[in-house]
């Protein structure tokens, strides 16, 4: 399987490195065998977005503000390894199914 990439552009005068480095993470210890390179890439004017394999997959101006953890993952999962089983990320979501 080939390992992909993942890229969390944050806004140093908003202070957001925390909060990506969490997301960083959460991300690299649940595709420890999926992601080959994380980066981290400092940006301004509150910028904050995620990438995987050069495809926006969240931008805060657009989404109107951060993702949660559980959503990041599935945006993730769903980019660079589909068929992977989130296990109680994936909860919440078959938790809203009808009958469930």
């Amino acid at each position: 399987m080939e390992k992909q990439r993942v890229e969390i552009t944050y806004c140093t005068q908003c202070r957001w490195l925390l909060r990506a480095v969490w997301m960083t993470q959460e991300l690299l210890i649940t595709f420890d065998q999926e992601i080959s390179s994380l980066t981290l890439k400092p940006g301004t004017g509150g910028v904050f977005e995620i990438r995987a394999n050069d495809e926006l997959i969240w931008d805060r101006k657009a989404q109107g503000g951060f993702p949660e953890i559980s959503e990041l993952k599935q945006l993730v999962r769903d980019q660079i390894a589909p068929g992977k089983d989130l296990g109680h990320s994936d909860k919440k979501e078959r938790s809203d199914l009808p009958g469930q």
